[in-house]
């Protein structure tokens, strides 16, 4: 249906560009890895992403359900750090606001739509994900 992307040049202190032009980011370590953190990084990368695309997700199911979500939000937080194998790995922690909607048909729509957001199931088995709601 669709393909993006993007080339990184210098990895962690570098740059990002998106092959549409679309994206031009300055990549730094941030200070808590030891960096200026004068740029952005993977991780707030990848949150962006995620939250933008669990968002949709629910907004999707939300629709089917004949619910408006308006004034939801999802907030995702992604940590780094070392795994098992002695390389890194990531945990995701996303937070849902589904102000209009009782908490027993939020839990059920966020089951769903963690069911079918691409970013769910890529990461499924892979890494922690978290979903709190809010």
């Amino acid at each position: 249906m669709y393909v993006a992307e993007a080339t990184a040049h210098g990895g962690r202190n570098g740059f990002v560009t998106s092959q549409d032009g679309q994206l031009k980011l300055k990549v730094a370590m941030p200070p808590a890895l030891g960096g200026d953190g004068n740029g952005t990084n993977p991780e707030q990368l990848f949150a962006a992403g995620f939250s933008a695309c669990f968002h949709n997700a629910l907004v999707m199911v939300g629709r089917r359900a004949g619910l408006d979500l308006s004034g939801s939000a999802v907030a995702a937080k992604v940590g780094i750090g070392p795994n098992k194998q002695r390389g890194y790995g990531l945990a995701v922690a996303l937070s849902v606001s589904l102000p209009v909607v009782d908490e027993d048909v939020a839990a059920k729509l966020v089951d769903a739509a963690h069911e079918v957001c691409p970013y769910s199931n890529a990461t499924r088995g892979n890494i922690e994900v978290t979903i709190l709601l809010g």
